[in-house]
């Protein structure tokens, strides 16, 4: 059943926002109950904004502005996930009127739980953007003088590839999947800036890639410059992380903002490697 949204009659004069805190890497979570006035069509980010503003608990409490992340607001930049009501996804895209359909008595606001919090509800996403690195997200460029017009793409294959491009590496996907654990590397005392990254992308580069990452290598192996990576790319996929660490639960397809065909883009990574993993050991 689809919820309605409030109506004229139904609508709130307050709204409770619980708050899952937090003042710094590795320490102790704790929640903070906020409530606000009611105002028509706003968004979590809007809530968040009044919060920050009175800076106050329900109880009277003062308290320094709750933190977060955000940049665009309008679901292109990926930076103001956080797990709303349960679910994650987008903050600026989370309405209101929609959220308390659902569940009228409050709005609960968590931070991701798959990456280091910074503070609040701020997140470390640099794992994400490991893994990129991982794959070679990206299309390799020698230099940028004039080299003619590129390779034509067919309509079929610039519509394959569209959905794919939308991705804005949110992290959505990651959250949800049961295979994609966190990882936190505290840093060790003395250690030099060096060190600390490369022990922390020492640690990064054993866990699961992701569906992000995997739903890339097949959008840039199927770019007509993309495709000269294509065999590290796979390589990449087929190392420690890679495809076999997928467990198929398809949650990450589930809860994609933009609706992007990840277990498509697996299910066709499977089969890549495969093929490569095959073709090498003829070469060999």
């Amino acid at each position: 059943m689809i919820a309605q949204e409030p109506t004229l009659k139904n609508r709130p004069e307050f709204i409770n926002v619980r708050i899952k805190r937090q003042n710094g890497p590795g320490q102790e979570p704790y929640w903070e109950l906020h409530k606000i006035k009611y105002e028509p069509e706003m968004n979590v980010i809007s809530v968040l904004q009044r919060i920050a503003a009175q800076a106050t608990t329900v109880d009277g409490k003062h308290v320094t502005p709750v933190t977060w992340d955000c940049g665009c607001l309008e679901e292109v930049c990926g930076a103001c996930t956080m797990v709303v009501n349960g679910r994650v996804r987008q903050s600026c895209s989370a309405l209101v009127d929609r959220l308390l359909s659902d569940t009228p008595d409050e709005i609960v606001l968590e931070p991701m739980s798959k990456f280091p919090v910074i503070r609040d509800l701020m997140v470390d996403r640099e794992r994400l953007f490991r893994g990129l690195q991982r794959v070679k997200g990206w299309v390799p460029v020698d230099s940028y003088y004039d080299m003619g017009p590129g390779e034509r793409q067919l309509r079929d294959t610039q519509e394959q590839n569209y959905p794919l491009s939308q991705c804005m590496s949110c992290g959505c996907c990651l959250e949800a999947c049961p295979q994609f654990l966190k990882i936190e590397v505290p840093r060790k005392e003395g250690e030099t800036d060096e060190q600390y990254e490369a022990r922390k992308y020492a640690e990064y580069d054993k866990g699961f890639v992701g569906a992000n990452a995997i739903s890339q290598v097949m959008l840039f192996n199927n770019h007509p410059t993309g495709k000269a990576l294509a065999k590290e790319r796979l390589d990449a996929l087929t190392g420690p992380g890679g495809i076999a660490a997928c467990g198929n639960a398809q949650n990450c397809v589930a809860v994609c903002p933009k609706e992007i065909p990840l277990t498509t883009s697996i299910a066709r990574a499977g089969r890549a490697t495969t093929v490569h993993a095959i073709k090498k050991w003829f070469e060999r």
